[in-house]
């Protein structure tokens, strides 16, 4: 499998001088999903943990339903990028070559070769109403990821996500990449492979949270996302449809709850009573 990283030469401008130096940066190749032997998508991803992302985006994208659809994987390794290649049970590869579309697309690119605004933002898939956390789970999640973004440590400039269990206290699992929707395409990936019930804990992410971050989790049945950084209107408006709680701006002293917030167990302050109050509907267009 090829590098993830790469040490590079670099001149080190500060106050105090200049000298050389080098540096640990992430690799980003083509990576082509590939389906029966046609080619459904390319997209720009760093070459790790690439059968997760093939699981995780046949998911993501309703290329499959379920792990068990995809028959056999392989991932083919060329001059200029690399294959994963999947042959899906003969039901699945039907439907598949009925609507199968080119896309090709630039790091992360989620929406290329989209052919309708209607296709673009899609009614989100429903999830259910089995999970809930509290604000001290939230935070030893948070704390727990830096030391588990190992791709990150060295370059500094990689996503990640993970799933943390809740019954276990810990990450079950984090995948990283130069894109955030690989990301989490690959924890999909992963935590459909190892079996992990997405509602016995709760999606972290690293990253902003746009819309297509709240479909990838939707797909998978995450109730729970929590961010490090902030959603997007729209995100926001496909997470409270698709009944998801949205924990963002997430830090160690504080995080906001953007959406169905009864899933986060406060401590009762005085006068409340057992009650969590929803919150107002300012996101609709």
């Amino acid at each position: 499998m090829a590098e993830t990283s790469l040490r590079v030469p670099s001149r080190r401008v500060a106050k105090t001088g200049v000298e050389d130096t080098g540096r640990l940066i992430p690799e980003e190749v083509p990576v082509a999903l590939v389906y029966d032997g046609s080619t459904h998508a390319v997209m720009m991803a760093t070459p790790a943990d690439l059968e997760d992302f093939a699981i995780g985006f046949s998911l993501t994208e309703g290329i499959v339903a379920s792990r068990s659809e995809i028959r056999e994987i392989e991932v083919v390794e060329h001059e200029n990028g690399i294959e994963a290649r999947m042959w899906l049970v003969p039901v699945s590869g039907r439907k598949h070559a009925e609507r199968r579309r080119r896309i090709t697309g630039p790091t992360a690119c989620g929406l290329c070769g989209v052919e309708s605004l209607e296709a673009a933002v899609p009614t989100p898939r429903k999830v259910g109403h089995v999970s809930t956390t509290t604000p001290a789970e939230i935070n030893k999640a948070l704390a727990a990821m830096p030391p588990a973004q190992t791709l990150n440590i060295a370059t500094r400039a990689v996503h990640a996500a993970a799933f943390w269990d809740a019954a276990a206290g810990t990450i079950a699992c984090v995948r990283e990449d130069v894109g955030r929707h690989n990301a989490l395409d690959k924890l999909v990936g992963a935590v459909a492979v190892a079996g992990l019930d997405p509602t016995k804990g709760f999606v972290v992410l690293t990253s902003r949270v746009s819309v297509e971050m709240v479909q990838k989790a939707a797909q998978l049945g995450a109730e729970i996302i929590v961010a490090v950084s902030a959603p997007t209107a729209l995100a926001l408006r496909v997470a409270e449809e698709a009944g998801i709680t949205l924990v963002a701006i997430a830090r160690p002293d504080a995080f906001e709850i953007f959406t169905h917030p009864e899933r986060i167990k406060l401590a009762a302050q005085p006068g409340d009573g057992d009650r969590q109050e929803a919150l107002p509907h300012v996101i609709s267009r």
